[in-house]
């Protein structure tokens, strides 16, 4: 039951998380590493990832390759949480920024956790 509800809550965070890169782009367009090309398309492919993703765990035949692409987005976004906190990037204190790194190894688990068979 927890696993449950803890799968629907997953993919209520990761539908709402990619609606906001087509509701307010210019905050993913901030925290965007220079060295990454095409910002604007980025930041909607990743919507859409995160978007799918999120609906995919939802569904017992695809959940597992759902979690794992997940999973590869939360790493492949992870250059983008330092750069937004080495530069002090989106107006927030610095030591927020700083501690939400190691969160990313929280949702990792957490969408591991969900989607494993």
């Amino acid at each position: 039951m927890l696993k449950l509800l803890l799968t629907w809550l997953l993919a209520i965070f990761f539908v709402a998380a990619g609606t906001m890169h087509f509701l307010r782009p210019k905050i993913y367009l901030q925290i965007m590493p220079p060295y990454i090309p095409w910002h604007l398309p980025m930041i909607y492919l990743t919507g859409l990832w995160e978007i799918f993703g999120g609906l995919a765990v939802l569904v017992p035949a695809l959940r597992y390759p759902a979690g794992i692409s997940l999973i590869v987005l939360l790493v492949a976004i992870f250059p983008a949480n330092i750069h937004m906190a080495v530069n002090n990037i989106g107006g927030f204190p610095p030591l927020l920024l700083w501690a939400r790194l190691p969160l990313q190894g929280v949702l990792v688990w957490w969408v591991w956790y969900c989607t494993k068979p």
